[in-house]
């Protein structure tokens, strides 16, 4: 018998096994892939920490998560500055004094905000009922249609003036030439990568692998007194009130033989026509170097493309919409009848989470469940 059973290795995962197990009791860890580290999984090739499921950059400006995750890993100083193509133009992101110089010749943070402002103003816009209105009124008209639009409706499947207005408001809008997508005090990628962080996390502790929880439940149940439940919460109850939506991301990885494909770690492709959504080129998250500093003569590329989420899948991004949020009221309705589980992460709570929220959530649970 075990004191808790895990069921999912990634970081909500992880981090509870890890203080579950330093307050003495007793955890087994199952997952049903073939690797730990759920979505932060990284993979080496050629010398590269390959981010096998998107690109990952922590950031936080949480002190008590970033003390508490550099006792697992120590963290370069990577900054997220990635770059919008548009047909072949090429603008910085996040939207700065260097995309409204590009965009519209102004020089001055005092002209790129008269400009956005005139745009908003001639489309009409009070208060923002919708994505499409929400974005016009942070960047003006221009910046909206070419950067802003057909990415969006690539990666969510929906036209703009469908989506919600929520969705667009993380997007840094600056009126300095400051380069960094994140207002972040701590901010960079685990040296080694990610698999390794998380290794760390889990040593000592007994992980059972190739395990599929809800196809063994009942075997698995018996084992621990509680159960710390990662997974999708509607695959939980069988999908018995229906599915919860979600976006899914394919990736095609490519190893190219040159040392340098697009010159940073991440190029947006922002026009509707260009299938995919973003190239990740992985070494620029650690400077084109491998760990022991040396240049690398390769480089590994992943086109990522977005769609509707099937069963099967794997769900990455929650669709919070009136709807889909109704319907994830009634099972967290139900995961409360469930003395014995606690339903955490992304999958859990049906969320969308940063890494860092998910280990201030972790943590947060650790306090309460094991004080």
């Amino acid at each position: 018998m075990y004191d808790y059973l895990v069921v999912g290795a990634g970081l909500y995962g992880a981090i509870f096994a890890r203080e579950a197990t330093a307050a003495g009791k007793s955890v087994l860890v199952v997952d049903k892939r073939p690797h730990i580290a759920g979505n932060v999984y990284t993979e080496e090739v050629e010398g590269i920490h390959v981010h096998k499921y998107g690109a990952h950059i922590f950031h936080t400006n949480n002190k008590k998560v970033w003390d508490y995750i550099t006792r697992f890993a120590e963290f370069n100083r990577f900054t997220n500055s990635p770059v919008a193509n548009y047909h072949g133009e090429l603008y910085s992101l996040p939207f700065n004094m260097y995309t409204f110089n590009k965009m519209w010749g102004v020089v001055t943070p005092e002209e790129a905000q008269a400009k956005i402002q005139e745009q908003c103003r001639a489309a009409g816009i009070t208060v923002p009922r919708n994505l499409e209105e929400q974005a016009i009124s942070l960047v003006g008209t221009d910046i909206y249609e070419k950067l802003v639009k057909g990415y969006t409706e690539k990666q969510w499947g929906r036209d703009c003036k469908e989506l919600p207005a929520f969705i667009i408001k993380r997007l840094p809008v600056r009126l300095t030439f400051d380069n960094n997508y994140f207002n972040a005090l701590y901010q960079g990628i685990p040296v080694g990568g990610y698999t390794r962080m998380v290794a760390n996390l889990l040593e000592g502790i007994e992980v059972r692998l190739g395990v599929d929880y809800l196809e063994q439940k009942g075997t698995l149940d018996a084992l621990a007194d509680k159960v710390v439940y990662t997974g999708a919460i509607d695959a939980y109850f069988d999908y018995r009130l229906g599915y919860l939506e979600y976006r899914s991301v394919r990736f095609e990885e490519e190893l190219l033989d040159m040392p340098n494909f697009q010159g940073n770690a991440a190029v947006n492709y922002t026009d509707r026509e260009t299938p995919w959504t973003r190239i990740i080129e992985h070494k620029w998250f650690e400077f084109g170097k491998d760990i022991e500093g040396k240049d690398l003569p390769k480089t590994v590329i992943s086109r990522e493309y977005s769609s509707e989420w099937k069963p099967g899948e794997e769900p990455y991004y929650p669709v919070n919409d009136e709807r889909n949020n109704a319907l994830y009221e009634e099972y967290r309705k139900l995961a409360a009848q469930e003395p014995k589980v606690i339903f955490g992460g992304r999958l859990g709570e049906y969320k969308y989470y940063d890494m860092d929220a998910v280990i201030a959530a972790a943590l947060d649970t650790c306090e309460k469940e094991l004080s």
